[in-house]
């Protein structure tokens, strides 16, 4: 069934096939207008950012900062979890963005957090893929049918069924195929002989998911971030995925996967090794749920900096702390932790977890919540109706070569079904692993610098890079969001 648009001067009755024509028609001028307004970069929006809620609302979604969301959000991130763990006991040019991609979306089975479009091959075709530092390999579904991979996403509430598009090497006339003598990136163990395919499978370590196929070679299409917006055809070897399997078929990746990882075969390093820009990206993410991320950005001579865990067999992004400082408290406990974007919410084992925590607790004045077996967090207090905010510790923990990183979101409001707000400490106790989540990079441009093998950090707010404040000029800001709520607003359209 067509979706029907009204409004109260004009009606339209679109077909799905006529909503993804218009939808990436209005995705190409809207990369155009947007990066018309200044240094933009490839923006990134979560699900539930003031723009799309404004827009789209909360339908099909549990409400940000109810019960429910939280706990769908910590569910989410046990699933995922896992892919960490084997890494975890082994112990210039100017930056490039997505072409005609500038927005995200977030799907309403919580899956990743993060969503783009990209844009692949002769003819461009846009795919639907995910953001994620965890892992390396960029894949999308490839010659498969809906038992094999994921071809379609249906909305809530009985909306039409969309079909996304399928990557076909034959399709597309820039389209290589990568044989097992060609390349460094084939497994050995794959390669019956040496002009077989190379064939490859991707383990995520979450309930036996993973993703299986042959490499291929097609165009990859960007553009410069900045004034001028040069389009870059970038020459990627990724993953024709011709099966799915565990939840990569529950819609955690619906339309393939972006790997931002360490390892050769991730697009960080081939845009480095094709000389098209420096071997490091950027990814920022602001209070209010908009973000970007840029290719080949080092950074400012500003920031803060961390050196990475180096690791073999590991494409994880791993750094030490030595320190951590809660209010007027200090412990120079030591510990490691990934800093890993696609998990939401931060999760800290002991005796990491209890330090904090219990630290944490002792300072804060309001009165304790009763316990509420539904709330994921352990240690949250009451808002009493007319109270405008709290005063809380503050937390910062200080990396390994003495640069300190201050946490600028380490609470979350939250609403209870019982009609009473609550503030959180929104730290998850972890039994195997330390991952600094999405939530603790908030107010940050963070930089993962793999020239130089470091970590970056710099206050930010996501419209600009040069300062932490909102930007004075209102019109630039208002543009910026407008143009913002306007691609959200188009791609909604496209996934319903």
């Amino acid at each position: 069934m067509a979706l029907a648009w009204t409004s109260t001067t004009c009606s339209y009755s679109l077909t799905s096939g006529s909503y993804i024509l218009l939808v990436l028609l209005l995705l190409g001028l809207n990369s155009g207008i947007c990066h018309g307004l200044g240094s933009f970069g490839f923006d990134i929006h979560h699900r539930f950012s003031d723009p799309v809620m404004q827009i789209l609302g909360f339908e099909g979604l549990p409400e940000k900062r109810s019960v429910e969301y939280y706990v769908a959000m910590t569910h989410r991130d046990s699933i995922i979890r896992g892919r960490h763990l084997a890494a975890s006991n082994n112990q210039s040019p100017a930056p490039l963005t997505f072409a005609n991609g500038n927005d995200t979306f977030y799907l309403n089975n919580l899956g990743s957090l993060y969503y783009a479009n990209v844009s692949v091959g002769t003819p461009s075709v846009s795919y639907l893929v995910a953001l994620d530092t965890g892992s390396d390999l960029f894949w999308l579904p490839c010659d498969c049918n809906n038992s094999t991979c994921e071809t379609s996403f249906q909305a809530s509430s009985g909306r039409q069924v969309v079909n996304f598009n399928i990557y076909s090497p034959n399709a597309s006339s820039t389209s290589k195929k990568v044989f097992c003598n060609s390349s460094n990136l084939c497994d050995p163990n794959q390669c019956p002989s040496t002009n077989s395919d190379c064939a490859y499978t991707y383990p995520y370590l979450s309930n036996n998911t993973s993703t299986s196929g042959i490499l291929v070679q097609d165009v990859l299409h960007l553009i410069t971030d900045n004034d001028q917006s040069k389009a870059v055809n970038a020459p990627i070897t990724f993953g024709c995925g011709k099966n799915e399997t565990g939840i990569l078929l529950n819609g955690i990746a619906p339309n393939g996967l972006l790997g931002l990882g360490l390892d050769d075969i991730s697009v960080p390093s081939t845009i480095a090794r094709k000389e098209l820009g420096p071997n490091s990206f950027s990814m920022c993410f602001g209070s209010d749920g908009i973000g970007r991320i840029n290719f080949g950005d080092n950074g400012t001579s500003e920031q803060k900096e961390t050196p990475f865990i180096v690791m073999p067999s590991s494409s994880t992004y791993l750094i030490d702390i030595t320190q951590i400082n809660v209010g007027v408290t200090v412990s120079k406990m030591e510990f490691n932790a990934i800093f890993d974007s696609g998990t939401s919410l931060t999760h800290l084992t002991d005796p990491v977890y209890t330090f904090i925590s219990k630290t944490f607790n002792s300072q804060v004045t309001d009165n304790r919540h009763s316990s509420n077996s539904q709330l994921p967090f352990e240690y949250c207090y009451d808002l009493s109706a007319n109270q405008t905010g709290h005063v809380i510790p503050i937390i910062n923990l200080t990396m390994k070569g003495g640069d300190q990183y201050f946490l600028t979101n380490s609470t979350e409001i939250i609403f209870t079904a019982e009609g009473v707000y609550v503030y959180c400490l929104a730290l998850l106790k972890s039994t195997d692993i330390n991952i600094i989540g999405q939530n603790f990079m908030t107010g940050y441009h963070i930089v993962f610098n793999r020239d130089k093998m470091v970590l970056g950090w710099k206050p930010s707010n996501c419209y600009n890079d040069s300062n932490a404040t909102t930007p004075s000029n209102h019109s630039l800001k208002l543009k910026a969001f407008t143009c913002a709520a306007m691609m959200l607003f188009v791609s909604f359209f496209a996934i319903i």
